[in-house]
């Protein structure tokens, strides 16, 4: 398991310096199968491998596995446990590029993730008035127990001053 890290900044514009570089580790987390459930219940995915546990403990995984949305939706959860940015009035979700699911999760495996600074750049907000950041960092999800990837992700996302 890694050590947890964090790296806190004022103000958004304080993104543009950290370009390339490692923002942290987040704390570990689990994924039970009762939020696998649930996220079958809100998307319809109720495929077997997710929701059938007695099925599952025969099939390819040996368990039931995490759906690879619900992992990729962890995402912003991870990178908030690592970046804090103290200073914005908003900050959204602008996007997603690169995304892979390298190996399934089972439930109750515990997860970390690590972010690593890909972009900043300032932008201007609609109308022209106020403005701020948009950044990507690229995400890699890890089982928390071995050195082994489990989803991979570039996040786009938009602090605003």
């Amino acid at each position: 398991m890694r050590t947890a890290s964090r790296t806190i900044v004022s103000t958004p514009r304080e993104l543009l310096d950290l370009v390339g570089k490692e923002l942290g580790v987040s704390e570990p987390q689990v994924v039970t199968q009762q939020q696998v459930d649930q996220f079958a219940d809100v998307t319809g995915d109720h495929q077997w491998i997710h929701v059938d546990v007695e099925r599952a403990r025969t099939g390819p995984f040996g368990t039931t596995v995490a759906h690879g949305f619900l992992i990729l939706a962890l995402v912003p959860r991870l990178l908030a446990d690592i970046l804090e940015v103290r200073t914005f009035s908003m900050g959204v979700n602008y996007g997603l590029d690169r995304v892979r699911f390298v190996k399934p999760l089972p439930p109750g495996v515990p997860i970390q993730g690590t972010a690593t600074l890909v972009s900043a750049r300032q932008i201007t907000a609609t109308g022209g008035t106020g403005g701020g950041v948009q950044a990507k960092a690229s995400v890699v999800v890890e089982f928390a127990q071995e050195p082994t990837t489990c989803c991979v992700a570039e996040i786009i996302f938009r602090y605003y001053a």
